[in-house]
């Protein structure tokens, strides 16, 4: 059976600056788009897997730029929505020797945070899909969390399967908020990727020197 993946979530555009420059010192930055889901979904088509992108970007130039980005590489852009104003944009100050990398963000206010319910038809994305794949980030504004979790349980509902990459930031929520929204999205993921910090920051379990399958028993007992 070949597969045919979705991945999910908010295609951003990247900023750093040139030469490894802070950016108290940038006259000009590197212009790239990409975001966890995305970035699964070109690597996937790479290995020459039918693979689609979901996201929400705007109609403007710079939002077709950002679909072009996927298009390129052989990613399925034909669920993307478009509308809203504004795409989601971070900046990276690039980690080199012993600095290391800053991030900030500049995403609140993007098409894809301000989506609605109704913008994503998952009956007819999920119409041919084996494989459903978001991550913890795509889910971090209250109407997104609405969002993935509906679409977690319309894939459920096909028998499709799920799998997430928490892939937990700080600076973009605070670690109950992770936790409230994520125990309740997880109810449904059949392949949970995670390390250290997300186990912690997310769901309180330190895995570092304690019994790996005990937190892991703990673990399943806080998202049933």
């Amino acid at each position: 059976m070949k597969h045919k993946i979705i991945t999910f979530g908010e295609l951003m555009l990247r900023l750093s600056p040139d030469n490894n420059e802070r950016f108290t010192q940038a006259h000009s930055y590197e212009a790239v788009y990409g975001g966890g889901e995305a970035n699964t979904a070109v690597s996937l088509a790479n290995f020459n897997v039918n693979v689609s992108y979901v996201t929400k970007l705007p109609e403007h130039t710079i939002g077709q730029s950002a679909v072009n980005s996927l298009r390129q590489y052989g990613v399925g852009v034909e669920h993307i929505v478009r509308g809203g104003e504004q795409i989601g944009i971070y900046f990276l100050e690039k980690k080199t020797s012993q600095r290391p990398t800053n991030v900030i963000y500049n995403r609140k206010g993007s098409a894809f945070a301000l989506a609605n319910v109704d913008d994503f038809d998952w009956d007819s994305i999920f119409a041919d899909a084996t494989w459903f794949h978001f991550s913890g980030i795509t889910a971090i504004s209250d109407n997104m969390a609405q969002i993935t979790l509906l679409a977690c349980k319309k894939a459920k509902e096909r028998g499709i399967t799920i799998s997430c990459d928490l892939n937990y930031r700080s600076k973009l929520w605070s670690s109950e908020k992770a936790n409230k929204v994520m125990s309740e999205i997880c109810k449904y993921v059949d392949i949970c990727i995670a390390n250290e910090d997300d186990a912690v920051g997310i769901f309180g379990l330190d895995a570092s020197n304690s019994d790996k399958e005990k937190n892991s028993y703990i673990a399943e007992e806080l998202i049933k």
